[in-house]
C-alpha cells in the first residue's frame, strides 16, 4: 500500500533521483518536476499529497508556484516543504508567509526531510483537509466551500457516487479498489479542466462520494462528460472476461452467486434555484436524494 503522492521539484538531477530512490524505498509514489511549470501541470494532472519545492528553478522560482498553488481553488490545500540553499530568516518567513507548511535547508539529512514529509501529511489527514487515497480535499474545506455557497447565486453542485464499488471490491481486493477511486478523481480533474472554470472546486467527500461545486450552467455538461469519461476507462480496472462479460459473479455469504454490472457514475445535481437552503447540509442531503433518485430511474 502506498506511503501516498511525492512531487519532488528541483532542477538538480542528482538530488531529485536521491530523492525519488530514496522516499520509493519507502513506500512512496515519487514524481519529480525539472521545472516549476513542469511542476503546475503535474500537480493539474495528479493531485500529490506533498510538494517537496526547490525555491531556485530554471523558469518560475518556488515562491511562484506556491503562490500560484495558493492561490487555485484545486490546490491551495496541498502541503508543501520548501527545498533551498539559503538560510535566511527573511527568505524562510517569505516561504511562510506564502503558505508553505515547512522548509528545510540544503545540505539536508534525508531522514529529518522524511520526518517533515510525514507529519505534514499526517496534520493534513487529521485536519481533514485531504483525501488519503485520492489527495483531494476533504471534510474541512468541502464544508468551507457549501458555507460559501450560501452568499452565492448560480451555484451548481454535482453529488457523485461510483455504483457497484463495494462488489468490485470483494472480487479484486481494496487495493484494487483504491486505485478506481484514484481514476475517479483523475476522471473529475480532467473534466473540470476540459469544461468547468478554475473556480470550480473538487473533493472526497469519502468513501465512494465525491463532489464538484460549479456554475449553474455547466452542471449538465459536466454530468455527460464525467459519465462519459468514467465509462469508456472503467473497463481497465476489469480482467479481460469480466470485460467481455459485462459483469463479474460475486457470492454472497451462503455461496450464491449473482450477476454485477461493471461499475459506473451515478450524479445527482441542484442549484440555487432549487434552494432556498438555510444549512449547508440541505445542500448536501438534497444532492444524495437526487443521486438517490437517477440510480433508480
Amino acid at each position: 500500500m502506498s506511503e501516498g503522492r511525492i512531487l519532488v521539484v528541483e532542477d538538480d538531477f542528482d538530488i531529485s533521483n536521491m530523492l525519488r530512490i530514496y522516499f520509493q524505498s519507502q513506500g512512496y509514489e515519487v514524481s519529480v518536476a525539472p521545472r516549476g511549470s513542469d511542476a503546475l501541470e503535474m500537480t493539474r494532472q495528479q493531485l500529490p499529497n506533498i510538494i517537496v519545492l526547490d525555491i531556485m528553478l530554471p523558469d518560475l522560482d518556488g515562491y511562484d508556484v506556491c503562490r500560484h498553488l495558493r492561490s487555485n481553488l484545486r490546490t491551495k490545500h496541498i502541503p508543501i516543504i520548501f527545498l533551498t540553499q539559503k538560510d535566511e530568516r527573511s527568505d524562510k518567513i517569505h516561504g511562510l508567509e506564502l503558505g508553505a507548511d515547512d522548509y528545510i535547508t540544503k545540505p539536508f539529512d534525508v531522514e529529518e526531510l522524511k520526518l517533515r514529509v510525514k507529519n505534514a501529511m499526517a496534520r493534513a489527514a487529521y485536519e481533514s483537509l485531504t483525501n488519503p487515497t485520492t489527495g483531494l480535499p476533504s471534510s474541512k474545506l468541502i464544508e468551507e466551500q457549501l458555507r460559501e455557497l450560501m452568499r452565492r447565486d448560480n451555484w451548481g453542485v454535482l453529488y457523485i457516487g461510483i455504483e457497484r464499488l463495494e462488489p468490485f471490491s470483494e472480487v479484486y481486493g481494496f487495493v484494487a479498489a483504491d486505485e478506481v477511486l484514484r481514476y475517479t478523481a483523475m476522471v473529475l480533474g480532467e473534466t473540470v479542466d476540459g469544461l468547468g472554470t478554475p473556480n470550480d472546486f473538487i473533493g472526497h467527500v469519502g468513501g465512494d462520494d465525491f463532489l464538484i461545486i460549479t456554475r449553474a450552467n455547466l452542471v449538465k455538461p459536466l454530468t455527460e462528460d464525467l459519465q462519459r469519461r468514467f465509462a469508456a476507462g472503467v473497463g481497465t480496472h476489469y480482467d479481460f472476461k469480466a470485460r467481455q462479460q459485462g459483469y463479474i459473479i460475486v457470492q454472497d455469504d451462503e455461496g450464491n452467486e449473482r450477476k454485477v454490472g461493471l461499475m459506473e457514475l451515478a450524479v445527482g445535481t441542484i442549484t440555487d434555484q432549487d434552494g432556498p437552503f438555510t444549512d449547508i447540509r440541505e445542500i448536501t442531503e438534497a444532492a444524495a436524494s437526487a443521486r438517490r433518485e437517477r440510480s433508480r430511474a
